[in-house]
């Protein structure tokens, strides 16, 4: 029983990673294509290249997150296996270089959002950026936007804490048996 809930909540990292890693896939391609299709503009390039490069640097973290969730040794004891899970975990979600984490979302953010405006705005880069009717409503959706994001950042991580916390009581029990 122990066992089946102990895979069940490392599951649910997985699935939270499977998202991430198909998300930046998927935005990796979207990158690559509309880059191919605006060749002419200097600066939808290079927004698109400087994202590339942080979803890249996402993309591999996510998988080796995954493999390192996914890597089951069946030779190990369940409470080594779990011991090893929720140490992984515990560094992967206090470690110091969580807290980028709320300085990239803004990034990524405005990053995404230009990209995507000045695609299919078809113009140039810095024309999109002098339309006063296109700067008005990059702002309001960058507070709006800015606001879902950090509420959804917070239940996620808040969730990935409680499934730790959970682990840890597990471990706990599987201990005192």
């Amino acid at each position: 029983m122990l066992e089946s809930k102990t895979k069940q909540t490392v599951n649910k990292y997985i699935v939270i990673l499977g998202v991430s890693v198909a998300v930046s896939a998927g935005l990796l391609i979207y990158l690559l294509i509309t880059s191919l299709n605006r060749q002419d503009d200097l600066f939808f390039l290079l927004n698109n290249a400087l994202l590339g490069i942080l979803t890249l640097g996402s993309l591999i973290s996510g998988l080796w997150s995954w493999y390192k969730l996914q890597n089951n040794l069946y030779d190990l004891p369940l409470k080594f296996w779990l011991e090893e899970r929720i140490e992984f975990l515990s560094r992967w979600l206090n470690r110091k270089s969580a807290k980028w984490s709320l300085f990239l979302i803004p990034v990524l953010y405005v990053l995404i959002v230009l990209s995507v405006h000045v695609y299919f705005e078809h113009r140039l880069f810095v024309e999109v950026l002098q339309t006063e009717e296109s700067l008005v409503g990059l702002i309001v959706g960058a507070v709006v936007g800015l606001t879902v994001s950090f509420y959804v950042f917070r239940k996620i991580r808040k969730y990935q804490l409680d499934n730790l916390e959970f682990l840890r009581r597990l471990y706990q029990k599987l201990c005192d048996v």
